[in-house]
């Protein structure tokens, strides 16, 4: 019968160890680069996801980056208008979750909470609680009203980032455009609601 040294034991217990830490790096490494979860903390992109709200995050949508760090391996898709996206606030760099209403070239105005690009309304028709992006019908949330009224031309390269509940969002009309290349990722879909339980709520 073969006996078990205490040298022996070591090396396996720190082969496996390394083992499961390799795994827990590779884990890590692709929640930093491939794709992760968001908790939604408030209202502020009411209706379209609810505090509570988990939500997927694709981090391949615009580029890949070095886990870990913010550089950029590759060029990935350009930030569209439309797009819910996850990035920090260069006001405080709390992480937040907006919809991306202008991008580089836009000439935006927000009047009363409804949005105008290139002085074009983008409400849908009749309904004035909704806005069309590339076809995709967004509905708003304007029950405390439509927040801080706002105009400009976003330059390239930067976005203007507005929360659905437009009276009750602190989002770029207070705190400025935000760098594109900011952008951590797209929220993919609602994946768990409160009252709800699992769900897929594609956004």
């Amino acid at each position: 019968m073969a006996t078990t040294t205490p040298s022996t034991r070591f090396r396996r217990i720190a082969r496996e160890a390394g083992i499961y830490a390799l795994l827990l790096i590779g884990m890590l490494a692709a929640r930093s680069t491939l794709a992760d979860h968001y908790y939604v903390p408030s209202g502020s992109m009411q209706p379209t996801l609810l505090p509570g709200d988990r939500i997927v995050v694709d981090k391949r949508a615009y580029g890949l980056r070095i886990p870990f760090t913010q550089v950029h391996l590759g060029d990935g898709s350009a930030v569209r208008r439309g797009e819910v996206v996850i990035f920090d606030s260069p006001r405080d760099g709390a992480r937040l979750i907006k919809r991306i209403v202008a991008v580089g070239g836009d000439e935006v105005a927000i009047r009363n909470g409804h949005l105008f690009i290139n002085n074009q309304p983008l409400a849908d028709g009749a309904r004035m609680d909704t806005e069309v992006f590339a076809g995709r019908i967004v509905r708003l949330d304007l029950r405390h009203g439509g927040g801080p009224d706002y105009s400009g031309v976003v330059p390239d390269g930067k976005l203007l980032a507005v929360g659905d509940h437009r009276g009750n969002s602190l989002d770029g009309r207070m705190f400025g455009l935000i760098d594109e290349s900011a952008v951590y990722g797209r929220a993919v879909a609602v994946y768990f609601r409160r009252d709800d339980g699992v769900v897929w709520k594609a956004l």
